[in-house]
């Protein structure tokens, strides 16, 4: 909480003069984080396939936005907060499911019985992380941004399917200064809730609550 801090160049990217600080903070972590993983599968996402989404929450509202800036897949949105699947709808998906149970079969009706082409699985625990792949479809690949779960698929499963699976960890310089022109261009904009710094556990009951839809932003 210094007054002051020193970064190497290297570590900034300039932003337009009218931007607030508070608008795109979450950016450099959340964000690079929801485009690296995207940026690094468009070669899968081409016309006629469909990506299924997992979490619309602080990553995957902005990864949602990414795709559908940079793509011209069908993309679907799993949920269990419906306040969170509207948002979806507002920034691109063009198929929204909740997560009631019956997620896998949703997915799949929705993709004629196959399975989508390619899942993006922001939430990676508490079993959806092998629900995610069991919603992709044979070839497809199921791709890992959050965690704290642990996915356990038989071997043989991965092979006689040929599906594959992709981790994924904070970008890189580069591509957080991408990212900046596409949210300088209102290709993707943050849904944020500003608390105050001494609000620093309420943001974080809020967040456990499920009552902040994107990300928690704490402003001095």
């Amino acid at each position: 909480m210094a007054p002051t801090t020193v970064s190497p160049a290297r570590a900034c990217v300039k932003l337009d003069p009218e931007t607030q600080p508070q608008d795109v903070a979450a950016l450099a972590d959340a964000g690079i984080t929801a485009y690296h993983a995207v940026r690094k599968v468009l070669p899968l996402l081409y016309p006629g396939t469909t990506c299924t989404v997992i979490g619309a929450g602080g990553l995957g509202h902005i990864g949602i936005q990414c795709l559908a800036a940079l793509t011209a897949t069908n993309i679907v949105v799993v949920d269990r907060n419906p306040d969170a699947l509207a948002l979806a709808e507002k920034l691109g998906a063009n198929h929204t499911v909740l997560a009631d149970g019956k997620q896998v079969d949703a997915v799949k009706d929705l993709t004629d019985g196959e399975g989508a082409d390619l899942v993006l699985d922001f939430v990676a625990e508490e079993g959806a992380e092998n629900e995610g792949f069991a919603m992709t479809r044979a070839g497809g690949s199921y791709s890992v941004i959050g965690y704290g779960g642990s996915l356990t698929i038989p071997t043989l499963d991965i092979i006689s399917t040929e599906r594959n699976i992709i981790g994924n960890i904070v970008g890189t310089y580069n591509e957080l200064a991408e990212l900046m022109v596409l949210a300088q261009a209102g290709k993707v904009t943050l849904h944020t809730k500003i608390y105050p710094l001494d609000a620093a556990l309420d943001a974080l009951a809020d967040l456990d609550e499920g009552k902040v839809r994107g990300r928690a932003i704490l402003v001095p």
